[in-house]
């Protein structure tokens, strides 16, 4: 594959569940690139299709829920094409992805050590014939991981179930397991959920510096546009589904263009605002059973006008910067 190619490449993905209620669009023709060796940053509320796009590309998703429409390539093959069998060996060796809850993601009737094995003896093709060399080389692998991602008394730990370990070091043990086969793509979904500031940095700066040891793309899915500042190349933000905004981090965070981007940069707290109260975005998000015949931000914009009163297509501003509002580019400064 060519540097200048897309890693991954999703396009006009629909994933949709169907409820007793009606059918839930979560994801709404939804396109975008993973670069190699780059991070891109994914942000939205609660409820936006974050992570059921990323669970969409894993072939996560199950009844009620079914991918309508799209395509899914990554390194040029369709991965809705695959076999179960075919994705199952790719998940973990070629995509890795870190779910929100590490807690309830682990098994806790397994110590680490187990948990760790259970990935590299599933995917990893070098290891060593016989068993006891096999054993061995397995238990290096999984104590070169723990201290990859800065967990101390790596042997000592191999023994212990997750409900020893603390929050930060339950994020990092996530890390060790998706990394342990070295993917091409790591996807971390909200990795620094329920940690505290210091512990949030951490992990994040982890994940930073193993994307530069090892030259993999980074997923990074958050709500927050602080963190992707700080982190990513690209950003993509979504909203009710569908991608409302997208561009270099840098670009997007100097001049966001979409309300609902501008939004959330407003309600970031500031040093320089103390003593000032953040203003929040309005409103509630739009019933996804139920979706407006109109751009999805309208009832919570405060810069609508009757133009907007109709499905909002996106468009292209600037190579690289797309923005589904049509007043995008009389706001440029």
């Amino acid at each position: 594959m060519k540097n200048d190619e897309a890693l991954l490449k999703v396009r006009d993905l629909r994933t949709v569940f169907h409820t007793r209620a009606g059918a839930v669009c979560a994801v709404d023709g939804v396109s975008f690139d993973v670069k190699p060796g780059e991070c891109l940053g994914v942000v939205g509320e609660s409820g936006s299709g974050k992570s059921v796009t990323f669970s969409s590309v894993m072939g996560l998703i199950r009844s009620p829920g079914i991918i309508e429409n799209g395509n899914i390539h990554f390194e040029g093959r369709d991965l809705r094409q695959l076999s179960l069998n075919e994705l199952r060996n790719l998940r973990g060796r070629d995509i890795a992805m870190t779910m929100q809850d590490a807690l309830t993601a682990l098994n806790p009737s397994l110590t680490v050590g187990e948990q760790i094995a259970e990935t590299i003896i599933a995917h990893d093709d070098t290891l060593p014939g016989g068993y006891f060399r096999r054993r061995q080389a397995v238990r290096e692998r999984s104590i070169e991981m723990l201290q990859l991602v800065g967990i101390a008394s790596p042997e000592k730990r191999l023994k212990q179930y997750p409900h020893e370990f603390s929050g930060g070091m339950r994020q990092r043990l996530m890390i060790a397991i998706a990394l342990s086969c070295r993917p091409k793509l790591l996807i971390a979904d909200e990795p620094t959920t329920a940690l505290d500031v210091t512990i949030q940095a951490q992990v994040l700066e982890l994940i930073a510096d193993i994307r530069a040891q090892l030259g993999m793309s980074v997923v990074l899915i958050t709500h927050d546009l602080g963190v992707v500042s700080e982190h990513c190349d690209r950003v993509v933000v979504m909203y009710a589904g569908q991608i409302i905004e997208t561009g270099p981090t840098r670009e997007l965070i100097r001049n966001p263009q979409h309300p609902y981007t501008q939004g959330l940069l407003a309600s970031l707290p500031k040093l320089s605002m103390r003593g000032q109260s953040i203003q929040p975005i309005q409103g509630q998000v739009p019933d996804l059973i139920n979706l407006p015949p109109q751009c999805r931000f309208y009832s919570r914009c405060t810069q609508r006008i009757a133009d907007c009163q109709q499905i909002i297509d996106i468009r292209s501003m600037t190579p690289g910067r797309e923005v589904r509002c049509i007043l995008a580019g009389e706001k440029q400064s």
